[in-house]
């Protein structure tokens, strides 16, 4: 008897902080711009990376206004779609939320990254994804095309989870910037310490109304942008690998647990003498080795 009404009580605490919960992010400018129901916040990683963004940044200090799936066109008539930009006084914040978690290694010019996530029993799975400092270059070139404003100061975020360790990245440049979101916050207060008040209040107001109805555009334009996307990601996947590649210094392969160069090698003794693996340039500190494959 006493478990069954545990239980109940139990479920009604759940319904309650639930339906607080809901109020208060009804109440956001998250909400009020995408109209996003809390529920399919909750269960969609994309939309809740997008919408933590924006809470960690609700401390800052300064006259600001959010846009969030800002949709961009392009000159072949496709779109580019923004997940959010903070327009602030010390300038033009183009954010790309990247909710994911493990660890990530990339380098400023390569076409893909890598997410390294563990499997168990000291195994871990790789998977690809499209470079991200990459894909917001593409967001600034067209965002700064469409509002055609050589005096404005963009800014370009990549942000990943709190669930992740940025294990080697490696930016070339001072352009782009890659951060978990714990310190979002803390490394946007240190660029406007450093650039100061760039934009007037009257500024701001006037690029919101400028680049507002682009985040409300149609549920065909949202699907057109979808399938580009989907499109393009199976083309550039179902392409022929050459039997023979040089990898450039760029591309060179990194161990997953270390984040120090792999290394060709050969097996000196026993039955498998003579083949070559790679292995961790971190030996004997780090064992992670690789069987080469038709691929590699």
């Amino acid at each position: 008897m006493w478990l069954y009404l545990y239980a109940i009580l139990f479920i009604i605490a759940i319904f309650a902080i639930y339906a607080l919960q809901n109020r208060q992010y009804k109440k956001t400018e998250y909400y009020e711009q995408t109209k996003n129901p809390y529920m399919s916040v909750l269960f969609d990683k994309g939309r809740l990376g997008e919408f933590y963004t924006y809470k960690y940044l609700k401390p800052l200090d300064g006259y600001r206004r959010y846009l969030f799936n800002l949709y961009i066109p392009k000159e072949n008539g496709e779109t580019t779609e923004l997940d959010v930009v903070l327009l602030h006084e010390s300038g033009i914040y183009v954010l790309e939320s990247k909710n994911y978690s493990g660890w990530i290694f990339g380098t400023e010019s390569q076409k893909y990254w890598t997410q390294t996530l563990p499997v168990g029993r000291g195994r871990s799975q790789k998977n690809k994804f499209f470079n991200p400092v990459l894909q917001n270059k593409g967001h600034l070139k067209w965002l700064k095309t469409f509002l055609a404003d050589q005096t404005l100061p963009f800014y370009s975020y990549i942000v990943f989870s709190d669930r992740c360790t940025l294990k080697n990245i490696r930016l070339n440049s001072e352009e782009h910037h890659v951060v978990n979101r714990y310190n979002l916050l803390s490394v946007i207060r240190q660029n406007i310490a450093k650039t100061g008040s760039q934009l007037s209040v009257e500024k701001i107001d006037r690029l919101f109304e400028i680049l507002y109805p682009l985040t409300q555009v149609d549920g065909a334009v949202k699907m057109a942008h979808i399938k580009n996307i989907q499109q393009k990601t199976q083309d550039n996947f179902s392409k022929p690998v050459p039997a023979v590649m040089v990898m450039p210094k760029a591309e060179e392969p990194i161990c997953p647990r270390c984040g120090e160069k792999l290394v060709m090698r050969t097996v000196r003794k026993g039955e498998r003498q003579g083949k070559q693996f790679r292995g961790c340039s971190g030996f004997p500190k780090c064992r992670y080795t690789e069987e080469l494959t038709a691929e590699s």
